[in-house]
């Protein structure tokens, strides 16, 4: 719509970011330190976002890393967060956050831990300090429109009062739309809408929904989300279960669908088997690992500095559908209300044991073909769980939107989990997404002339 401020309670600043989460408070964080005057909207009643769940910024450490975990990702896009990887880490220590030595992280990747509570804190004074509002329990209604440009947006406050915010540039950072089950339905495939949210439940799409209302480009399809297998049956009580939950070790277990078959590599990584396991019959699966697999993988923390958890502990003691065999022979034995063929899955792990020392893995494991030969065996059964979608708001690697021509929109940017081009049925970092480019956006929005 085009705009006109004709309400004393309006408000006219440089730079607008709608969504308070690690995108958006690192946008407005940087832009309030070069100077620009910021407001900040968040929905919820706090800053944040699913961030404060976090705690380690990483990605591939170089360009050919990149491409060969995620060769359909946006070229620009890919190259620019290897490129400003480095500097997102030396953003985040300047702000007085520790940033730890460089360490491992998956197969392939290399990052630092530190703290994201006081990160998205200090960002958030950073922005208060230089003047600037953050409003929370407020929502964004739509954007506000002036000659083919976007020029801020109305929102309403908790107390029900509706004001008009005019700025250069507006952020959408609104953090995705894994917490609209209908968005799920519609843009991850039948059934997605079911699956647990392993995330903060303020993202319902937002971004999504003021973006497409101005002509802005959502994409790719079929691109996936980025989630981890949990226990089925076991809700989340709070936003420890993200974590403790989630069974990263399946990279060195054996996942069986309904059909007792295996179907996916699982030692590429837990997070792409969880989207694997969302396109199989019902979207569940039996997790088998042996002693090996309990002792090495199961129980010590997942990367280093984190809390040991006994995974399959936690989901006995929490109700999920787990079994402990002596053998494989007592894998017949599996509850027959659970749908599995006892007899067929312990076949199907022999198979696998003869196909492992014969070197004939079908589906293959990359990067540990190593035999379930171990007593006991530990069975979970799983389902995915996402914490947010592959697909979003196109943009460029400068963040700004896209319309379906490819051309930028002017006045609107956008970073974090809104955005879509970035991952495709791959993934190397949240975090450092969104920190590099919620940086580019404010680097954007600060800029003399953007080029729009």
């Amino acid at each position: 719509m085009d705009h006109a401020t004709d309400r004393p309670t309006d408000l006219t600043t440089d730079l607008l970011v709608i969504g308070g989460g690690m995108a958006g408070l690192t946008a407005a964080a940087r832009a309030a330190r070069d100077g620009q005057r910021v407001v900040v909207v968040e929905v919820g009643a706090d800053v944040g976002g699913s961030g404060r769940f976090a705690g380690y910024i990483w990605t591939a450490p170089d360009h050919e890393v990149m491409d060969q975990q995620n060769p359909n990702g946006d070229a620009a896009l890919k190259r620019r967060l290897v490129d400003d990887f480095a500097a997102a880490v030396e953003w985040i220590r300047s702000t007085g956050v520790e940033a730890k030595p460089a360490q491992r992280i998956l197969s392939f990747g290399r990052g630092h831990e530190f703290d994201t509570n006081h990160y998205v804190d200090t960002c958030r004074r950073l922005v208060t300090e230089a003047g600037g509002s953050v409003l929370i329990d407020t929502v964004t209604e739509e954007l506000l429109e002036s000659d083919g440009a976007v020029v801020g947006a109305r929102v309403r406050r908790s107390s029900g009062e509706e004001l008009d915010i005019t700025a250069r540039h507006t952020v959408l950072a609104t953090g995705g739309f894994q917490g609209s089950a209908e968005l799920r339905e519609t843009y991850l495939g039948s059934g997605a809408g079911e699956m647990p949210l392993r995330s903060n439940p303020h993202s319902q799409g937002d971004g999504l929904r003021l973006a497409t209302a101005v002509g802005a480009a959502v994409g790719p399809e079929q691109a996936g989300f980025y989630g981890h297998l949990v226990p089925s049956g076991v809700p989340f009580k709070d936003s420890g279960d993200f974590v403790d939950l989630s069974l990263y070790y399946s990279e060195h277990a054996l996942l069986f669908n309904l059909e007792n078959r295996r179907f996916v590599d699982e030692t590429l990584g837990d997070h792409l088997t969880t989207v694997a396991l969302m396109e199989q019959p019902e979207a569940r699966g039996l997790l088998i690992a042996d002693g090996r697999v309990y002792r090495d993988w199961m129980v010590p923390a997942y990367v280093e500095g984190a809390v040991s958890v006994d995974k399959f502990a936690l989901a006995s003691r929490r109700g999920g559908r787990t079994g402990l065999a002596e053998s494989l022979e007592e894998l017949e034995y599996l509850p027959e209300d659970w749908g599995y063929d006892g007899p067929t899955i312990r076949a199907e792990i022999e198979r696998y044991n003869e196909a492992a020392a014969s070197g004939t893995l079908e589906p293959g494991r990359a990067l540990d073909p190593a035999p379930l030969l171990e007593p006991p065996y530990y069975v979970i059964e799983t389902i995915p769980a996402i914490t947010f979608p592959f697909t979003g708001i196109l943009i460029d690697d400068h963040a700004r939107v896209l319309d379906s021509d490819g051309r930028p929109i002017p006045g609107l940017l956008a970073a974090g989990s809104d955005t879509g081009g970035l991952w495709n049925r791959a993934y190397a970092g949240g975090l450092a997404a969104a920190i590099v480019f919620g940086l580019a956006a404010a680097e954007s929005a600060g800029a003399p002339s953007s080029g729009e």
